[in-house]
């Protein structure tokens, strides 16, 4: 199953503006922020990421209901989080 998990963006990567920093429930990676493109993304905002790409931003409510939602999934929620451990975009 693939899910749509929101992430805290935590740093801007200047020397590349596609990417961006995150963290989604503990686990901390970039994440491309490309198709946010005309949107203000910075520190402190929540984006809906989905196999390492931002599709919308979200507000901190509607992240925080996402997140009770899916840790409710059990293993599916685990799996995802597993899946973006193991992914890399640098």
């Amino acid at each position: 199953m693939c899910l749509g998990i929101p992430g805290e963006v935590i740093e801007l990567n200047t020397e590349q503006p596609d990417l961006a920093k995150v963290n989604v429930s503990g686990v901390k990676r970039a994440v491309n922020i490309g198709l946010l493109e005309g949107e203000s993304v910075g520190p402190g905002d929540w984006i809906l990421i989905h196999v390492g790409f931002a599709l919308a931003k979200i507000d901190e409510a509607e992240a925080e209901a996402a997140l009770n939602f899916l840790k409710g999934l059990g293993q599916d929620y685990e799996d995802e989080l597993d899946a973006l451990r193991e992914s890399r975009i640098e």
